[in-house]
């Protein structure tokens, strides 16, 4: 799965993950990022960011490794994971990433509930596509968009993540064309 252009973004799946899913999770970041998507190992184990008194994975300090793991050449790296997630302020998160920095992880393990899964079953695969290309718009330095219906807009639910598109609004749009500008710029004046 490659693309034209100096960019690539870095997959980076840990656990069993069907390949179709990670497939299809590359060609939408492909779409929207405009960037070459490898899949590649980084982490095989998160136990050192396990928390026992919650029963759950602390993100942060996944993504402090994903980014130094990361090969210097990929511009970006996403892992993809089912454990479940969370940030010392909130009870869980679909995942996290590092604004305008290198890596961001998604967790699958609260996308696949709801009556939404039973009567329509590619809405897990579009959940985890859209969370991903969330997360990896905030490496691009995008924040939490107002339009509900842009990529980047705040989720509280998977319901939340159901009614938003796959697609940046014209605002974020204008703002990753910009960040890839520059990023191409600063690597070909190096």
């Amino acid at each position: 799965m490659k693309s034209s252009g100096p960019h690539r973004i870095l997959i980076a799946p840990i656990g069993e993950f069907a390949p179709e899913m990670v497939a299809a999770v590359g060609r939408e970041v492909q779409r929207v990022f405009r960037a070459q998507v490898e899949v590649g190992p980084l982490l095989s184990d998160l136990s050192f960011a396990f928390d026992a008194g919650r029963s759950q994975y602390h993100s942060t300090p996944i993504l402090q490794r994903l980014a130094e793991a990361s090969p210097p050449d990929a511009l970006k790296v996403i892992a993809l994971t089912e454990v479940d997630l969370f940030i010392p302020i909130l009870t869980h998160v679909y995942g996290e990433a590092q604004l305008g920095g290198k890596a961001c992880i998604v967790s699958t393990y609260r996308l696949d509930s709801g009556p939404e899964i039973l009567h329509h079953p590619d809405v897990f695969l579009d959940r985890m596509i859209k969370e991903a290309i969330h997360e990896l718009g905030h490496t691009f330095k995008l924040r939490h968009c107002p339009d509900a219906a842009c990529i980047m807009h705040y989720c509280r639910s998977e319901a939340d993540v159901d009614r938003k598109s796959k697609d940046l609004c014209r605002y974020c749009r204008i703002m990753v064309d910009d960040e890839l500008k520059r990023i191409e710029k600063s690597i070909l004046t190096k």
